[in-house]
């Protein structure tokens, strides 16, 4: 797995077993379980960082079952939801451009911040795939992205991100001295990170006025959603995604369904009273 993966899956696991505070695996409850899972939801965590959580708990304790270190797997009976029914959060069209205009374009940072919000929402790269970006990874309407297992791809990318990435690169970023520069940089010159990313849309959500708990993956789940809004083929947001598997992709139909059936319980003349 790729390291962010495995680094994911250990920080859910030391996480759960500090929460838990017992001296080894063997004291470990269901009730612990539902009560770590439960108190990252009070804290706002994303559906999938809750859904992937659970998945570390139960592949750990299979683990620790086989290796005979405990006796029984106390997860072996707790059901685990298909990701589809993990609703993420999404934002709509008008949110989205509010989004996109907060950053003042005036200096470097606002620049960059621009073209970061405006390539994410155009591409649906992920938070990493975006930071891995390098200068020449980008020509006149493709962009080269390596994803997860080091796997390439391209992915098409709008007119107006390339707008906001012309306008950044010309006015601030200067003479590119080599092929390995990265895209997107901090005020120390180096490759920007996750955790500026994250910062950043959260920073700009809050100025935009925007209450939904979102991060760097809600730009990515609502680029997939709103192709499929719009007539989007499944299999080339599978594509554009990064996608392995077409189930993956396909709880996207779940989320688009969903926002029909909120317009319909809302809009209806029979139902909105």
């Amino acid at each position: 797995m790729a390291h962010n993966t495995i680094e994911s899956y250990r920080r859910d696991i030391d996480f759960f077993l500090l929460f838990s505070n017992v001296s080894t695996p063997d004291k470990v409850t269901r009730n612990h379980i539902v009560d770590f899972l439960a108190n990252l939801k009070s804290k706002g965590q994303a559906s999938s960082s809750i859904y992937r959580a659970f998945i570390s708990i139960k592949v750990f304790f299979r683990f620790l079952r086989r290796e005979n270190i405990i006796e029984d797997d106390i997860t072996y009976y707790m059901d685990t939801p298909r990701q589809w029914e993990i609703i993420p959060e999404v934002l709509s069209a008008l949110e989205v451009d509010r989004l996109l205009q907060q950053p003042d374009v005036v200096d470097s940072k606002g620049a960059r911040d621009k073209t970061v919000l405006e390539i994410l929402y155009a591409s649906g790269l992920r938070v990493s795939e975006l930071c891995g970006l390098g200068v020449y990874d980008i020509d006149e309407s493709f962009l080269r992205v390596k994803g997860k297992g080091d796997k390439e791809r391209l992915v098409p990318i709008g007119s107006k991100a390339l707008e906001a990435l012309d306008y950044y690169l010309l006015n601030f970023r200067g003479t590119v001295k080599d092929n390995k520069e990265p895209l997107f940089i901090n005020s120390r010159g180096k490759r920007i990170d996750r955790v500026a990313v994250w910062r950043m849309i959260k920073n700009y959500a809050k100025e935009a006025g925007i209450t939904k708990n979102i991060s760097p993956h809600t730009m990515r789940h609502s680029f997939a959603t709103h192709l499929l809004d719009n007539g989007a083929d499944l299999r080339i947001i599978q594509e554009m995604l990064g996608h392995t598997n077409i189930a993956t992709t396909d709880r996207y139909t779940h989320i688009s369904s969903q926002h029909l059936q909120d317009a319909f319980n809302k809009c209806h003349p029979r139902l909105s009273g």
